[in-house]
């Protein structure tokens, strides 16, 4: 199988994962989706910022046996290692970055198919007397103290009531009752939720369909943000480039919208204008769900309301999940940031930026890594200014750390090696306070330190640990010989 081309659903990524040795593991053990299944994910292989002891680079895992959910099975971690999202792509680990960058720089449009769906072989109508979003989605809780079950990979895609422009991302949402969902739209953060605000100006609902289990690039490249993609750039596009081919709709059955007509799930509903919940309003343990940071988000008071219309799905669904801190959303959020800061130095300072790690210690939000090479000594001081340039190119991006060319940045030795050996705390460190950052940092707060003015307000840190340019050559890292690679195969080419 050619991965870049040929994967186009969950179930073609499934079937070469499975081809492949430690990358997907199942099991047929009774599971409950009451916090049990991603408790037991933890240690497989959730990695990210979940709390020690748990797996980095473990396999994926699919449940065949869910609690009161007869027939249903639950995917998780598909995203869960930088390099299985890689091979999905068909690419190297490195180059995610600026392949990603690449591909959001051709789109290639999605369309619209008038024939059958795979997402559309069974259909639940919410006016039959027994539907209930509790029974038809197997959605798990994360924690025993989250609201309530979570839809945490749920793609969903609305249209602009004035532009007509439509867009994709990625919301937590909560089940709230057997037609009703709560979705958490951060103000002025995400093109979802413009068009939710334009809808309920205009007094009326925003149609929007909710696709769960799809080709891991469109979950992946959704996750782009402005100043890359704009209010009105459909992520969609970006997904086409990567596969070479559109990514394929389907009119949805009860509202006036499309869904990825490849999906396991579908569900389909409307935005409701002037309608505020509170997330936890059937547990009340005060939390929504564990954050890409690490910690327990609070359970918000505003959330939007989504009244179902209906849910459809294929044959046989397949559920997919992740845990909220885990390394899924660390290549979900990380990948996109990644080839954003490259395109923004890229314009500056072509060739001056090697590669851009965002790291998983930052949820891929919050940290990122800039390998450059300085060439000339005129390039000294470039290496800050491209810092500056990673802060404008994503604003959510809190800590910058600068190495040199003989730096791995996916190898956290070898950056704090460069920090300990290239790197002074008073010459180095490069502060800009009082910067617009994430509300889900708890130490944005004015109760952490008086001077922070609002929550989500940081101070922005650059951290140079690149080598002067005029003393490169005192800081040449030990040579080794190169060995004969083919005498010693067995021992160095695993």
């Amino acid at each position: 199988m050619n991965n870049r081309t040929e994967i186009l659903s969950l179930r073609d990524a499934l079937e070469h994962l499975r081809q492949i040795p430690g990358q997907l593991v199942e099991t047929d053990i009774e599971t409950d989706l009451a916090a049990e299944l991603s408790g037991v994910y933890r240690y497989v292989g959730a990695g990210g910022t979940v709390k020690r002891p748990t797996t980095v680079d473990g396999p994926m895992m699919i449940f065949n046996n869910i609690k009161d959910h007869p027939g249903a099975k639950v995917a998780i971690g598909v995203l869960a290692s930088r390099a299985r999202v890689a091979d999905l792509f068909g690419c190297r680990k490195e180059d995610l970055g600026r392949l990603c960058g690449e591909c959001a720089q051709n789109p290639i449009m999605p369309v619209v198919t008038e024939e059958d769906a795979p997402c559309q072989e069974v259909v639940h109508l919410a006016t039959d007397p027994d539907f209930d979003l509790n029974k038809l989605i197997p959605a798990p809780t994360n924690t025993p103290v989250d609201a309530g079950p979570y839809i945490t990979l749920g793609m969903c895609y609305a249209t602009h009531p004035d532009t007509g422009l439509s867009d994709i991302t990625i919301h937590r949402m909560c089940i709230q009752g057997k037609d009703e969902l709560s979705i958490f739209l951060q103000p002025g953060s995400r093109h979802i939720g413009a068009m939710a605000e334009r809808a309920e100006e205009l007094g009326q609902p925003l149609p929007i369909s909710i696709s769960i289990g799809v080709d891991p690039a469109i979950e992946v490249l959704s996750c782009f943000e402005p100043p890359t993609t704009p209010l009105g750039f459909n992520e969609l596009s970006i997904a086409g480039a990567l596969r070479q081919t559109p990514v394929v709709l389907k009119k949805c059955v009860s509202i006036n919208e499309c869904a990825i007509a490849n999906a396991e799930y579908v569900i389909e509903g409307e935005i409701v204008p002037g309608v505020r919940v509170t997330e936890d309003q059937h547990s009340h343990t005060g939390y929504a769900m564990p954050e890409f940071p690490g910690y327990n988000g609070k359970a918000s008071s505003v959330c939007w309301l989504i009244k179902v219309k209906a849910v459809t799905h294929r044959k046989d669904p397949i559920m997919q999940t992740c845990i909220g801190p885990s390394e899924e959303h660390v290549n979900m959020a990380g990948i996109p940031t990644e080839s954003s800061i490259l395109a923004m130095v890229e314009k500056a300072y072509p060739g001056f930026v090697q590669t851009v790690y965002s790291h998983r210690a930052g949820g891929g939000k919050y940290m990122a890594i800039l390998q450059v090479k300085k060439k000339v000594s005129t390039d000294e001081g470039k290496q800050r200014q491209a810092a500056l340039l990673a802060f404008s190119a994503f604003a959510e991006l809190k800590h910058v750390i600068l190495v040199d060319e003989d730096v791995d940045i996916f190898d956290p030795n070898d950056v704090l090696w460069a920090m300990n050996t290239r790197f002074q705390g008073d010459k180095d460190i490069i502060t800009i306070p009082g910067v617009r950052c994430h509300p889900l940092d708890p130490s944005s707060n004015p109760e952490y330190d008086e001077s922070i003015r609002e929550i989500g307000c940081s101070t922005k840190t650059i951290f140079d640990c690149t080598v002067p340019f005029s003393m490169k050559d005192r800081f040449i890292r030990a040579p080794f010989m190169e060995p004969d690679k083919e005498k010693w195969a067995e021992f160095i080419n695993k």
